[in-house]
């Protein structure tokens, strides 16, 4: 069986894993992602993490004979680099990351963005495992997505597909009925309104207690019954299923893959959240599935290693991205 090392590159830790063929996981490794260290620093924890994976599988029989990556940040696809990136890794944009780590590795190396990298597992061997098309959109601290087809996702001209957050919604406004601010700078987007963050925000500008100082604490004081908690949720989750059902009617996916802490977070947000989305829905489109992520934090890793692995394997000699 061919194997790949599969490595999804966050922005606070880089985890990794041996895969094979068939999309499973035989073991992984992490190491911390120094993201205010520069991206030489960054690229070396990595050829390091890469090191003793190969290592390790060298000391079972295995040959690995490529890598995957899913990286934070736009990644170009085609040349393996990082077009753009937030601040959560300083300095990452402009990085090399497929030429530098093949030269050192010697083994061939394909990038795509993070998000993308989930998708491509779940739509693999997770939630959406033989479906033809695949919707994910993922709610946590940020809102992220990515249509799959057939194995590929769709990355767009300039590679910023799948920034499924920044898109106006009607739910975010504030109180006074302001348009509310984006992380990308612009106004009454999805993210604004149906990440993490944004739901505490919420909570706390309609009135919810201060000491609950994160999205998790908002969701404890839900469970217990606090009305204030409770209709913040039910409002983020609103606006989370209007951009699902929304994305649904562009794209007419297979099935839609929702993953993040949020879609963890419980069935308050959950159940809203789907209904939202079904109410959007055109008629034909009215037996979509809408299921939660199933690989979980393994789903990048996986999908990393399917960027080399669903090509033809270790005979067919892969492409180095040019120079």
């Amino acid at each position: 069986m061919s194997h790949a090392i599969g490595i999804d590159l966050g922005g606070t830790k880089t985890a990794a894993g041996v895969v094979g063929a068939d999309g499973s996981l035989l073991f992984t490794d992490e190491t911390p992602t120094l993201n205010r260290s520069g991206p030489e620093a960054i690229l070396d924890a990595t050829e390091r993490l890469a090191s003793r994976l190969r290592s390790r599988a060298a000391s079972m029989g295995i040959t690995v004979y490529a890598l995957g990556i899913g990286s934070a940040g736009v990644i170009n696809a085609e040349q393996g680099s990082v077009i753009s990136a937030t601040d959560a890794i300083a300095g990452w944009a402009g990085t090399q990351i497929a030429t530098t780590l093949t030269a050192r590795l010697g083994l061939p190396v394909r990038v795509v963005n993070d998000v993308h990298a989930h998708a491509m597992g779940e739509a693999w061997v997770g939630a959406a495992a033989g479906a033809s098309s695949t919707l994910m959109v993922a709610f946590g601290t940020g809102v992220g997505g990515s249509f799959i087809s057939r194995g590929e996702p769709l990355l767009g001209h300039r590679f910023v597909g799948g920034h499924v957050g920044h898109f106006a919604s009607s739910y975010a406004v504030d109180e006074a009925g302001g348009l509310l601010k984006c992380s990308c700078g612009h106004y009454g987007h999805v993210e604004s309104i149906a990440s993490g963050p944004a739901l505490h925000a919420h909570y706390l500008r309609a009135g919810g207690d201060p000491s609950a100082s994160d999205t998790r604490q908002v969701f404890d004081r839900a469970n217990t019954g606090e009305p204030i908690a409770r209709a913040a949720i039910s409002y983020a989750a609103r606006a989370a299923g209007q951009a699902v059902g929304g994305l649904g009617n562009i794209m007419d996916p297979e099935v839609v893959v929702v993953s993040g802490g949020l879609a963890d977070a419980g069935h308050l947000w959950w159940d809203t959240m789907v209904a939202a989305a079904k109410a959007e829905l055109m008629p034909p489109l009215s037996g979509l599935r809408i299921v939660p992520a199933g690989l979980g934090n393994k789903a990048a890793i996986v999908g990393a290693a399917s960027l080399v692995l669903r090509q033809e394997g270790p005979k067919k000699e892969l492409p180095c991205p040019a120079n």
